[in-house]
């Protein structure tokens, strides 16, 4: 959701919400000029569950509370695809040295980053309770129940994504009046119920653009599931949103990427984003995201972060059937001889190739290339001519939408429920549907897709796709290739290590497959301890269990290691 109504909760729901305007979310003294009575009302409520969407992308244009903002991104870029074997902080030496902390595995619990991401989600909980307790105060709402579905998606959402950081952390609902709460107790119920009060009172498709829907709900309820190892149940969610008809691939992979189709029959639960839509700064256009264009002589002049990985490049080799080479990929860098995925070149800038229609990517693009490799963030570049005309750096503001989930990711977590329940043909079935759709297009050489992988002008690489056509007999080797498919289709989508983690193989992956490779390429990666147990969660903010405190005594405890 857009933040044009941000100015409105400014001034008017500093009280109702829990902590938005105070200098942490625990300590939020009522600083509101219009109280809740004046609120209570359609438009008041409406409004306030507009200013609950408007926290997905972690950025609210207060950087006196979320600075730096990249840590808070709701595309979860440094969480999930820093951390992995994806992708590099980029840039270079000295830029946002917190981010390159995380990246080794140098995880402190004073690092500002943390923070700054536990106070935006907690933020999205404190607008969505807020909406809620505002709701309850009208008589005469029209359309409670949706409303009150879409804010507590929202709240499962929000709460969800703290739980996937850190597990430990308290549950809050618009009842709670002390916020200094122990984080004991699993919250997953609360959060499945939330999810379950959606499904049952949210309609299957909204009016608006980027609300909510009965398929989003039972597709995160899924995800939910699956992330508990709920096999069944979650396979019963996802079959839910199959079966709907609601869904469906996007005919070309680069579709979902483009303002033209971002909002099409594969969006399912997405973070609008918008520019030149009346904010003087841009604030809308993926602000937490916007690091992460090409540097230096490119037409976006900054930043560099977010690399993709050599590691990341390799893994879209192909074999002569257009098979991946999962247990070979990275025997040797690619090459211009290889062939490859054609999602390689809508998701990694590489030099010598059409970077969209924003020219030819080159060498001057890359902030330090000895230092954080060639390769630049492609998959949520916007159009030229697409760019907000206001704000820092504007060219780099984009209009894209990020996907939370999306239709692609439902059937692969679909697959992967299969897999476990020993339907190995119909996982089969579902990867294939994946990879056709992967073979309809690549990018073309004037910077537009092609439908043809063989045309003449392409002359950086040569595309092929295939499907499995051999029945899938073997668990182990079903499971690997879902999995694979899952780095391929959602790469740089914030995804990456906490598959890696939830799997139980992050250990395994980074340590022995990924770092002793890429230290020979990336020679900062040298400092990296590489994971260890301690990892299987990130450290809780060190400010928040200060803050937490009753009568001395933090209520919040740290998680293990640290």
């Amino acid at each position: 959701m857009k933040k044009y109504l941000n100015w409105l909760f400014a001034a008017t729901l500093a009280g109702g919400i829990l902590f938005a305007c105070s200098e942490d979310f625990l300590d939020a003294p009522a600083q509101g000029s219009l109280d809740n009575l004046t609120l209570a009302n359609q438009a008041g409520v409406e409004a306030a569950l507009i200013s609950a969407y408007s926290m997905l992308d972690g950025w609210n244009a207060d950087w006196g509370v979320f600075n730096p903002p990249w840590g808070g991104a709701g595309s979860n870029w440094v969480w999930g695809s820093v951390t992995s074997d994806e992708a590099y902080k980029g840039s270079e030496p000295g830029d946002q040295g917190e981010i390159q902390q995380v990246e080794l595995y140098q995880w402190a619990p004073g690092n500002v980053y943390f923070n700054v991401k536990f106070r935006a989600l907690y933020e999205g909980i404190a607008r969505s309770n807020a909406t809620l307790k505002l709701a309850a105060a009208v008589t005469d709402l029209t359309e409670g129940t949706r409303i009150a579905g879409e804010a507590r998606f929202l709240r499962a959402h929000y709460h969800f994504d703290a739980w996937k950081m850190w597990k430990n952390v308290p549950y809050y609902t618009e009842a709670d009046e002390d916020f200094r709460k122990a984080n004991n107790e699993d919250i997953v119920p609360r959060i499945a119920e939330d999810f379950q009060f959606a499904i049952d009172n949210l309609p299957e498709t909204q009016g608006a653009v980027g609300r909510v829907t009965k398929g989003a709900a039972q597709a995160y309820l899924g995800k939910l599931l699956l992330y508990t190892g709920d096999y069944s149940k979650a396979k019963e969610q996802f079959d839910n949103v199959v079966n709907s008809g609601k869904y469906d691939l996007a005919p070309c992979f680069h579709d979902f990427f483009t303002t033209d189709a971002e909002n099409g029959s594969e969006m399912i639960f997405s973070i609008q984003a918008s520019v030149n839509d009346g904010d003087g700064e841009g604030s809308n256009g993926n602000f937490a995201d916007r690091l992460n264009h090409p540097h230096g002589g490119s037409p976006f002049g900054c930043c560099g972060f977010h690399q993709p990985s050599q590691n990341l490049v390799n893994s879209h080799k192909v074999d002569a059937n257009g098979l991946p080479l999962i247990d070979s990929f990275n025997g040797s860098d690619v090459t211009a001889t290889d062939a490859v995925d054609p999602r390689l070149d809508w998701t990694v800038g590489r030099d010598g190739v059409p970077f969209l229609d924003w020219g030819t990517h080159n060498e001057t693009w890359i902030r330090a290339r000895s230092w954080a490799g060639p390769f630049s963030s492609k998959k949520f570049i916007h159009a030229n001519g697409q760019q907000s005309s206001v704000g820092w750096s504007n060219v780099q503001l984009s209009p894209v939408n990020i996907p939370v989930i999306r239709y692609a990711d439902v059937l692969l977590m679909l697959a992967e429920c299969e897999v476990e329940l020993n339907n190995l043909e119909r996982a089969r079935e579902l990867v294939n549907m994946i990879r056709e759709r992967a073979g309809v297009c690549a990018q073309g050489a004037d910077g537009n897709a092609t439908t043809d992988l063989s045309d003449p002008g392409i002359t950086w690489a040569t595309y092929s796709v295939g499907t499995y056509t051999a029945a899938w007999t073997d668990k182990d080797a079903a499971r690997d290739a879902v999995r694979f498919e899952r780095k391929i289709e959602l790469a740089l989508e914030g995804h990456r290590f906490f598959d890696l983690r939830r799997w139980g193989i992050a250990k395994e992956v980074i340590n022995n497959d990924y770092l002793p490779v890429e230290k020979t390429k990336r020679t900062y990666l040298e400092a990296s301890g590489g994971f260890e147990d301690r990892h299987v969660l990130f450290p809780l903010p060190s400010v928040q269990i200060e803050l937490s405190k009753k009568d001395g005594q933090p209520q919040l405890q740290q998680n293990a290691g640290y």
